[in-house]
């Protein structure tokens, strides 16, 4: 029948019995999206079949016959509290597919490059962290297999890691910032955790993007792959979206987060202000169109700003991809960026990874971070504290600036962290202006007060930067954190043309 046949070609993981299967990412100890939001659940079936769904644990539900349409049945159950373990049975006729040991709770999916694929086994205290997962029963997780596609595909080509509890093998090769953040948000939340890795390394942000979004960016007509492609991940338009993405749409989802951006600061890099904003806006109207409106429009996105690679590189590769991720405003959520959140990384940096220093194995403070940013942006906890500072105003008097910040900050000295542009020019100043140190002589409980001897006479200061390098500082030794010291503040550049002010 062709939902046996469709199922075989497109996922290869069900039995159909009857011609009655699930689709591919569904499965027993699979987290669905709990209330108020209603679970979509689909799969394959004889044409003009009829299908029913029972819900059977802590509530019952049975759903109306629904009619299998051009091979797929497709149906929304009414909204489930949060908990379990419920038994999820499709019937059709006398034959029966059955999820087993099902949970209610929030769905995160997880994408990126190879700093979200980074497995838990590379990590600090890796041993301790996976030993650990015993103790959180009610986190699944889920891994997509890595296939590049020309067209959309409505169901994923294959499973890498079926659902499965904490405690499996599985988790050991599971994404770490994304088992982190989960394991975080269930210590915070007390209720069970979905997460769904789909990611890939080396990967552009073309190829996780619709052509909608490519379009709204002018790439949607960019046929460039890098020489270095069969090495890394691929980058050409679409390929991932087609094929680890799109088929995901019918799932609910509470939110995602991600972690790229390192292809791009040297693929498109000037396009990634407008490139990173679009996949994300197209994300959520394709989440929400594809789940019948059960996703959100504007479900909550965390990021992570990107950390550090080339020790003493005067490449601006780095440092503008950071300032585009954040759409050239320096901080999130934004204007043009709403409902997003951000883990600043750029102290995290890792010299001595096994792995490379693009690949630092503390993974524990971007979860954390990661977490403080859905608290405060996704579940709208008042009083969280998630952002590191960032200038409210810059004063210039005869010899300095005076950086003062949107909150209280804790400063060590630093004498090449802020940078001012020296130029007579009235246009805004750029990587190839000329900079110099601008070193902290003085700092308050919500202020910088840094030199500007380096530039004279006072009028040639035609801007100012923060920790605009590849590779700004130390292991948690950047000069500016929040008073608590656990945030750092993100970078930064203002031009004084125009304006004085971010």
């Amino acid at each position: 029948m062709y939902g046996c046949v469709f199922l075989a070609l497109l996922a290869s993981l069900h039995t159909c019995d009857g011609g009655l299967a699930f689709a591919s990412y569904y499965g027993d100890n699979m987290v669905l999206q709990k209330a108020p939001e209603r679970a979509v659940l689909w799969g394959y079936g004889p044409e003009g079949a009829q299908v029913t769904l029972w819900l059977s644990g802590p509530k019952r539900q049975k759903t109306p016959p629904v009619t299998v349409t051009k091979g797929i049945w497709r149906v929304t159950l009414d909204p489930v509290e949060a908990g379990g373990p419920y038994n999820v049975t499709a019937i059709l006729q006398s034959s029966t597919v059955n999820l087993t040991n099902v949970l209610f709770g929030d769905v995160w999916l997880c994408g990126g490059q190879s700093n979200m694929a980074f497995e838990m086994f590379k990590i600090f205290n890796a041993s301790k962290e996976i030993s650990n997962a015993a103790n959180y029963t009610q986190v699944r997780i889920f891994m997509a297999a890595m296939r590049e596609r020309e067209t959309e595909l409505i169901d994923l080509e294959q499973v890498e890691v079926p659902w499965s509890t904490a405690a499996s093998k599985q988790l050991a090769n599971f994404s770490a910032v994304c088992w982190l953040f989960g394991r975080n948000m269930y210590d915070n939340l007390k209720y069970p955790i979905g997460l769904v890795e789909s990611c890939w390394g080396g990967t552009s942000v073309e190829a996780w993007s619709s052509s909608r979004a490519l379009q709204h960016c002018g790439l949607q007509d960019n046929t460039d792959t890098d020489e270095d492609e069969a090495e890394n991940g691929p980058s050409a338009n679409s390929v991932l979206w087609n094929s680890m993405i799109h088929p995901l749409l019918n799932m609910t989802l509470k939110g995602a987060i991600w972690y790229q951006g390192e292809k791009n600061a040297d693929y498109h890099p000037d396009k990634y202000n407008c490139s990173f904003p679009a996949m994300i806006d197209d994300w959520r109207f394709a989440f929400h169109q594809g789940s019948g409106g059960q996703t959100a429009p504007d479900f909550p996105f965390g990021f992570v700003q990107l950390c550090t690679y080339k020790k003493g590189s005067t490449d601006d590769g780095f440092p503008n991809i950071r300032w585009h991720q954040t759409a050239d405003v320096g901080f999130v959520p934004n204007r043009r960026m709403k409902r997003t959140f951000m883990a600043v990384s750029l102290d995290l940096p890792d010299d001595h990874s096994p792995y490379g220093t693009i690949h630092p194995r503390d993974k524990q403070d971007v979860a954390y971070r990661l977490t403080l940013g859905a608290r405060a942006v996704a579940y709208q906890e008042k009083d969280v504290h998630f952002r590191g500072p960032f200038p409210g105003q810059i004063l210039t008097t005869e010899a300095s600036l005076n950086i003062t910040y949107d909150q209280t900050v804790s400063v060590t000295s630093s004498n090449d962290i802020f940078e001012i542009c020296c130029s007579e020019a009235t246009a805004p100043c750029g990587p190839q202006s000329t900079w110099v140190p601008a070193p902290i002589i003085n700092w308050g409980p919500a202020s910088v007060q840094v030199s500007t001897s380096y530039c004279q006479p006072m009028s040639k200061v035609a801007a100012l930067r923060y920790a605009w390098k590849d590779w700004p500082c130390d292991f948690k030794s950047c000069p500016v954190y929040s008073a608590r010291g656990d945030l750092p503040a993100p970078p930064f550049q203002v031009n004084r043309w125009p304006g004085n002010t971010p």
